[in-house]
């Protein structure tokens, strides 16, 4: 799971951050120190719960809770506050839900919990397959048979796309799938994509100096994220 803790409050920022720990020790936690570094953050990364705090002082939460719904429909967007009159303002912007300062262990506990229980269900994993759920079926699909997951364009689930061509629709996060194929070969060249390295045939020039590349089972160009190609090279040896 990963999570984002933007607040302009350093203090905050690192109390918010350790209560999250002692729940959920094996996330991922990224910070933000205000407005202009949350949305940098929100353009390079995607989580699956974000705590906002409803001041960062150059600009509002609310601007960035925004940006956020509309790269993350799917994401659980939690509004950090001093004052409880912002408890109304927060579910009349529709964010999930809101938190006071100074924290309270047990309502971080409590709306963690209530995010967890509306997240969609991971994938399993079992022997070296994966079980997801397409159209109503339950299909054990072998993790050497994919070439690359992408998101399906709502926010939603993502697409699995196999070497003999065959696509697969799944209502887990692309997230998922990061955090448990990353250790397999795996990496995400962009926020919409996650590819099998040992599946990839070429690196390309793509539009506004940026780069693109194809996997087996697929003529398509995949977009490579400008932040990614640097560590793409590396672990490519090239």
């Amino acid at each position: 799971m990963r999570i984002a803790v933007i607040d302009d409050e350093k203090y905050s920022r690192v109390e918010l951050i350790h209560q999250i720990r002692q729940q959920l020790p094996r996330a991922e936690i990224m910070e933000a120190g205000n407005g202009v570094q949350a949305m940098a953050l929100l353009e390079k990364n995607s989580f699956d719960i974000l705590f906002i705090d409803i001041h960062l002082g150059d600009m509002e939460g609310t601007t960035v809770a925004s940006l956020a719904r509309r790269l993350m429909p799917a994401a659980k967007i939690i509004f950090a506050t001093a004052y409880s009159e912002y408890a109304v303002t927060a579910f009349e912007l529709g964010v999930d839900n809101y938190i006071l300062k100074p924290f309270d262990p047990a309502r971080i506990r409590q709306v963690l919990e209530q995010c967890g229980q509306s997240a969609q269900p991971a994938p399993v994993r079992s022997e070296g397959r994966l079980a997801i759920s397409s159209n109503r079926h339950t299909i054990l699909l072998d993790v050497d048979e994919i070439a690359y997951i992408e998101t399906d364009g709502s926010g939603r689930g993502c697409r699995l796309h196999t070497l003999s061509g065959e696509e697969y629709a799944d209502s887990s996060p692309l997230s998922e799938y990061e955090s448990r194929l990353g250790g397999r070969g795996f990496y995400r060249i962009h926020k919409t994509c996650l590819v099998r390295l040992s599946y990839i045939q070429d690196i390309f020039p793509w539009t506004n100096n940026s780069f693109a590349l194809r996997v087996r089972g697929s003529s398509g160009p995949l977009p490579i994220g400008r932040d990614r190609v640097k560590e793409l090279r590396r672990r490519l040896n090239i």
